[in-house]
C-alpha cells in the first residue's frame, strides 16, 4: 500500500440533492482515495475539520462506467466514495456552509 497521509485521502465533496439532504443529519459524503480505509478515513476527517468527531464511515467501491466513442469503447476510472456521519456534539463542516 502506498504512503498515504491524512490530507491526500479526501480528494472532494459530492455534491448531490442526497448528500445534500442527508446534511441535515450530519451525514457528509466525500469521494477519497481508492488505498484508503475506514481508520484512515475518520483521521482524515477529524484532522482536517477542526472540532469534529466521527461516529462511523461507511465506504463503497464506485466501478468505472461503460463509455463509447465511436467504435472504440473504454471505462472511466474507478472511484471510493466516503459516508462519514458526525456525533451529535460535534461541529458541522463548513465546506458546505456556503451552498
Amino acid at each position: 500500500m502506498a504512503n498515504i497521509q491524512y490530507y491526500d485521502v479526501i480528494l472532494k465533496p459530492v455534491i448531490t440533492e442526497k448528500s445534500m439532504n442527508a446534511m441535515a443529519n450530519k451525514e457528509y459524503t466525500f469521494l477519497v482515495h481508492p488505498e484508503a480505509n475506514k481508520t484512515m478515513i475518520k483521521e482524515a476527517v477529524e484532522k482536517m475539520f477542526e472540532g469534529t468527531k466521527v461516529a462511523r464511515v461507511n465506504t463503497m467501491n464506485m466501478d468505472g462506467k461503460s463509455k463509447r466513442r465511436g467504435m472504440t469503447v473504454g471505462k472511466t476510472a474507478k472511484t471510493k466514495k466516503a459516508i462519514v456521519k458526525l456525533t451529535e456534539d460535534s461541529k458541522e463542516i463548513e465546506v458546505f456552509g456556503s451552498l
